[in-house]
């Protein structure tokens, strides 16, 4: 049966949209967008990295990272936001979301400036500093994710929410354009200062000392959005949800959101002991009432982000090697090393721009309208189609005259996933569990996603080589093919459109609707 909501619960949830929901966007929005920037500038600077640290006299290609080491630059970082996810999720709950907000934001400002200034001359120092500071780099990262998505949707209205949290994630398709953007400015300032000769003509001086200055600027870059918000972070008052239902201070709850709100709201302390004693809100996450309530949910939220994460971040990561397979990249050898990070940038800034910010903000405008699960299926289902469409005619794509038919299909893949499973993941999980293990939970569907990065992004180094093991990137064995691996991404996509029907539709619902702690049903 359902309960009376709290006065200050309730004057948040029909709260008109106000300034401050705006500020808190911007707030949480650029931990996202440092987060976005810091883990796919990396993408752009690997090939980068393998020509100043790895270059093989006499090699007729320029130097590549080891397969080894680009599993671990480009994994490290998802391994320590995975942890994040998990340790700052449950912080979050126990501490409270303002009291560790503000410590993943200084860690990502730390680590950003610490991955840019790894030091030493040799490969092995560099790359083992890089990697130690990207991972707690990604730890910092990992805490955003649980933190800004449950401070969004306990501060938005009913009305809005989805719009708001989705606003929140969306700024992240602006990190990845800006890494991309200041990737072009930099090494189109160095190509015009330091000339360099291509590989083929001279391979040692297609590399100037200078090169190693670009992708340390790059790195660096992202502690500066991340700087800009930490003040205001700290200015933040607590959740109200979380102070008068985890904290049970009522009081509290009610000055800060008065302030907030500029309304007077009455505290109701009685209300909120009294709320405080039913069984149904003491329940804990391994009992089997939080089974029987939420385990299918959970189970739900977090299948589809690890299915999802395994497509995003496989395509993400390594898109720069799908560009050079269709065209977009000439050859390494015919390029500089400068001139290789320009056109990388370039192209990855062009898929932003075409496909992955678009589709971000298209479910800014949706996601109250249509719902979160319709837009969660739409795009795992078109995801699904036009992956199948990319690979059984691979062939064809890889034709000069049919690449700009790739480029299309490629893009929208993106878009899909941006406005369908890649926002919706991370909206849902933060608005159907209870406030004391709202974080938690959503650390722990956060953390599934991240694991199925890691199997896309360490995965697929190895999945999409070539089946000629004489034609695959020096180091790695014989693959299953580009065609091959898209089909099974492919797979990937149409399991997360089963599994999304687990999951709960929150459309219009307050988050106490959602997770039942406005019920006086009690525990079996």
């Amino acid at each position: 049966m359902a309960r009376e909501q709290l006065k200050v619960l309730d004057a948040l949830d029909v709260a008109k949209t106000q300034w401050y929901h705006f500020t808190a966007i911007i707030i949480a929005g650029m931990g996202f967008f440092t987060d976005a920037y810091d883990l796919f500038c990396i993408s752009v600077c690997t090939k980068l990295l393998g020509r100043i640290y790895y270059h093989h006299e006499g090699a007729a290609k320029p130097g590549t990272l080891p397969p080894n080491v680009s599993a671990a630059v480009n994994g490290v970082a998802l391994c320590g936001t995975l942890a994040g996810q998990l340790f700052f999720g449950w912080l979050g709950d126990k501490l409270g979301r303002k009291k560790v907000y503000g410590i993943t934001l200084l860690l990502m400002i730390i680590c950003s400036i610490g991955s840019g200034l790894s030091i030493g001359h040799d490969a092995k120092a560099v790359m083992a500093t890089l990697c130690f500071f990207r991972f707690w780099l990604g730890f910092g990262i990992g805490g955003d994710y649980p933190l800004s998505a449950t401070i969004m949707s306990e501060y938005a209205n009913k009305k809005t929410r989805g719009a708001f949290i989705a606003a929140v994630f969306a700024m992240q398709g602006f990190g990845i354009l800006t890494g991309g953007i200041f990737a072009i400015i930099i090494s189109s300032i160095f190509l015009n200062k330091f000339d360099a000769p291509a590989y083929e003509v001279d391979a040692l001086g297609s590399t100037v000392s200078q090169a190693d200055y670009v992708w340390r600027i790059i790195v660096i870059f992202g502690a500066f959005p991340a700087a800009l918000t930490y003040y205001w972070r700290l200015k933040m008052p607590e959740t109200a949800r979380y102070t008068a239902l985890v904290a049970k201070n009522a009081k509290q709850a009610a000055n800060d959101m008065s302030r907030v709100l500029q309304v007077d709201i009455e505290s109701e302390p009685q209300k909120v002991e009294k709320l405080a004693e039913k069984p149904a809100n003491t329940f804990g996450l391994f009992s089997k009432e939080f089974l029987r309530r939420h385990g299918l949910h959970l189970l739900g939220t977090t299948t589809t982000w690890f299915l999802l994460d395994i497509a995003f971040y496989s395509q993400n990561l390594f898109q720069k090697d799908i560009f050079t397979a269709i065209g977009w990249i000439p050859p390494a050898k015919t390029m500089n090393a400068i001139e290789e990070v320009y056109r990388i940038a370039r192209a990855q800034t062009l898929i932003a721009l075409c496909s992955t910010v678009p589709g971000y903000w298209f479910t800014v405008a949706f996601i109250d309208r249509m719902g979160r699960f319709a837009i969660q299926l739409m795009g795992f289902f078109f995801m699904t189609v036009f992956m199948f469409a990319l690979a059984f005619p691979y062939d064809h794509w890889t034709h000069k005259d049919n690449r700009i038919g790739f480029v299309v299909l490629y893009s929208l893949t993106f878009f899909f996933a941006n406005f369908g499973p890649n926002a919706t993941t991370f909206v849902v999980p933060a608005e159907i569990f209870p406030a004391r293990l709202r974080s938690t939970c959503h650390g722990i569907s956060a953390a599934a996603g991240k694991l199925g990065a890691i199997v896309g992004a360490f995965g697929f180094l190895y999945l999409a080589q070539n089946k000629d093991k004489a034609k695959a990137d020096a180091g790695y064995p014989a693959g299953i093919g580009v065609k091959n691996a898209l089909i099974v991404l492919g797979v990937v996509n149409f399991l997360g459109m089963l599994f999304t029907f687990l999951v709960p539709e929150s459309n219009g619902r307050s988050l106490e609707e959602m997770s039942r702690e406005n019920e006086d049903e009690t525990v079996d």
